[in-house]
């Protein structure tokens, strides 16, 4: 005979069962923990990395590696990022959820008193005594309620029949603190989201705006790279020289910017910076004016740090300063012989400048000033400094017709470097790269001219090969040799490697040997060849002091002998240098720009209203401790017998004395009625 089991099926979830399961999880204290330990790490995140910077500012900082894994991460605008506003959203639906679920638990709490406790509760709480007294219960029930009532607590009495309960209770609001901060949580992310980028985001993505890369001034940025005065809420910066003024703020997104248009002028008049004594801006400031068609006459108003101006809703900040356009006075020093004339040369920071040269047309682009450069000294000197300024330098970009570029950047006075002075130049071919220098060493009257001199005399063929044949010449007749081909072929061989050094350095004259000379008798043949390009380049050297009015007769001294050796190694760097010229900065007119940040953040005040409400809340859960007290009175025979228990949910040992307290004080009570 066969036996059939019937197994029930499993009956799917009801709606109502997962909504119940999808309610316990958004309200559970391991989600709530989870999302803030994401929020905790995107905040540190935020305040050490400097967000919506420049994408060019990020890649010279970290490199294009770094760059573009933090950029996946949207380390850049941790605010405004996915994950950021997912786990944002989250927390805020998690804690409302916990705020739905457990309010009226707290309610309940805080207005129950427990008149109908049971006396089997009263007797297992860590705090009860017990004792009778020689009183009507009457009698002992105003003791009670007096005591209770002088030590703060709010009574609740009901007679049972058999006994009497004085429920009493203090500190309810403890229980408020919970609901305060959980409330708090909410209304300060809710605040968060307002101010984010969210919507600008989304606008972004769903294609409402579009972001520009272009750099071009603001009149000319289309209207759907434009956001409207009404926009609720951003966070925008602009850069503004001094005597000029601007209605926009830009905002950056991802590798581009949107234009936030603004409903007033800011005009800046004057802008002062204050440096420590190691350069280190010490207090900058700017003298604003708002113009406003509202406003009869504009409002003035000196932005500093930490003092920034509100007007109609709008925050303006002293967030940074830099250069506004200064204009420099240049002169131009050919280096690589294409040209022997110096030329003179005027434009501002930020404006770009056409040049025509032997090699083709270049673009010069002037993209930043600096007045101070403070460097450290490194072992001091007499006065105990350990800084002193440098003084000026400027930046600028070199571009060639296909699009490559090389950045520069020349200081205006020379620098002491080995306890020798040099005027340095930096070049790199990329932002991500640090700048590689080159060291023109300075003459005695502190200029780069005998350099210069030097190296127009190297590259000028027809004068080098004079200087070659009458060197080879002398140096024949020293050693009584008469011999015209030896000479041609010694000459000839000097002024090779004359050019191949001033095209290459030394790295061109070692691959030279290398391809021209068998391995074996490389080692002896470079340095035969490095003797005759040293005797070459000395006689070259002393053509220069002579045309300076040097008389040989008396020897080359020995700060002479090495400016020759320093102007040699600068000589050999100049084919990395890239560019055809040196430029040198004669004189300059110096013009700041203020940095400011606009804000529209109407969530502010909700952040403001949410954290007064977390201070309270959490005022409430640690200083006003909520504690609960029972006197159960019954009579027996003509005695009464008095429980006392109560509990408390903190600071166990401060409630067991005053527990003790509250005990003696009902027992010296009783003792004194008549």
């Amino acid at each position: 005979m066969s036996v059939i089991v019937q197994v029930p099926s499993k009956s799917p979830r009801s709606p109502a069962s997962l909504i119940r399961i999808w309610l316990q999880f958004l309200g559970s204290m391991n989600l709530a923990i989870t999302l803030f330990v994401g929020i905790a790490v995107a905040s540190i995140i935020g305040t050490v990395l400097r967000q919506n910077e420049p994408y060019q500012d990020y890649i010279i900082k970290f490199g294009p590696f770094w760059h573009e894994f933090f950029n996946t991460l949207g380390l850049y605008d941790v605010y405004a990022s996915g994950w950021f506003v997912f786990a944002l959203t989250f927390l805020v639906i998690s804690t409302s959820v916990c705020i739905i679920r457990n309010t009226p638990v707290m309610i309940r709490n805080i207005r129950a008193f427990g008149e109908n406790i049971q006396e089997r509760s009263l007797v297992v709480l860590p705090k009860h005594t017990e004792w009778t007294v020689n009183r009507p219960l009457a009698s002992v029930l105003i003791g009670a309620t007096e005591v209770l009532s002088a030590l703060g607590y709010r009574l609740r009495i009901k007679d049972h029949g058999t006994h009497t309960i004085v429920a009493a209770m203090k500190g309810a609001s403890n229980r408020a603190g919970h609901l305060l901060t959980h409330l708090a949580i909410v209304t300060i992310c809710t605040g968060g989201l307002l101010d984010g980028n969210l919507s600008l985001k989304l606008k972004a993505l769903t294609g409402h705006i579009a972001i520009e890369t272009r750099d071009i001034p603001a009149s000319q940025v289309p209207s759907v790279s434009r956001l409207p005065q009404d926009n609720p809420s951003f966070r925008g910066n602009v850069s503004i020289p001094e005597g000029s003024a601007a209605d926009v703020a830009f905002i950056n997104i991802a590798n581009g910017y949107v234009v936030q248009d603004l409903p007033f002028v800011v005009e800046v008049k004057a802008f002062r910076v204050a440096h420590y004594f190691n350069g280190q801006p010490k207090s900058f400031e700017t003298d604003l004016l708002i113009h406003d068609r509202g406003r009869d006459t504009p409002l003035r108003y000196t932005l500093a740090v930490n003092h920034p101006l509100t007007y109609k809703g709008y925050t303006l900040y002293q967030a940074s300063f830099g250069d506004g356009g200064s204009k420099l006075h240049l002169e131009s020093r050919p280096l690589n012989g294409d040209s022997n004339e110096d030329a003179e040369l005027t434009g501002e920071v930020n404006e770009v400048l056409s040049l025509s040269t032997p090699g083709g047309p270049l673009r010069l682009e002037l993209t930043d000033f600096r007045r101070f450069n403070v460097q450290p000294i490194p072992d001091g000197d007499a006065s105990g400094k350990k800084f002193r300024d440098v003084g000026p330098s400027f930046t600028y970009k070199l571009r060639w017709p296909d699009g490559v570029a090389k950045e520069y950047v020349n200081y205006m006075y020379p620098m002491t470097v080995d306890g020798r002075q040099f005027y340095l130049s930096g070049v790199r071919s990329s932002p991500a790269e640090e700048f590689e220098y080159l060291h023109i060493p300075a003459d005695a009257a502190n200029k780069p001219d005998r350099f210069l001199r030097f190296q127009v005399l190297l590259h000028d063929d027809k004068r080098l090969a004079k200087i070659t044949k009458d060197t080879t010449r002398q140096s024949l007749a020293t050693a009584h040799i008469d011999d015209t081909k030896l000479q041609e072929e010694i000459s000839t061989a000097m002024m090779q490697l004359a050019q191949i050094f001033r095209e290459g350095g030394y790295d061109a004259l070692i691959t030279y040997v290398n391809a021209h000379v068998p391995e074996k008798n490389r080692s002896s043949a470079a340095e035969a060849y490095l003797k005759v390009l040293d005797h070459g380049l000395r006689q070259i050297y002393a053509t220069v002091l002579i045309e300076e009015g040097f008389q040989m007769s008396d020897g080359i001294s020995a700060e002479d002998g090495q400016f020759f050796e320093d102007a040699v190694d600068a000589l050999s760097a100049t084919h990395k240098y890239g560019s055809p010229f040196f430029l040198q900065l004669k004189d300059f007119e110096h013009r700041q720009a203020s940095g400011l940040m606009i804000t529209r953040t109407p969530g502010k005040n909700l952040v403001y209203f949410g954290f007064f409400m977390l201070i309270t809340g959490v005022f409430l859960l640690f200083y006003v401790p909520h504690q609960r007290v029972w006197a159960l009175l019954a009579n027996v025979g003509n005695r009464t017998r008095i429980l006392l228990a109560g509990t408390r949910m903190r600071h166990q040992h401060d409630f067991a004395l005053e527990f003790d307290q509250m005990q003696q004080r009902l027992k010296d009570k009783l003792s004194t009625f008549g």
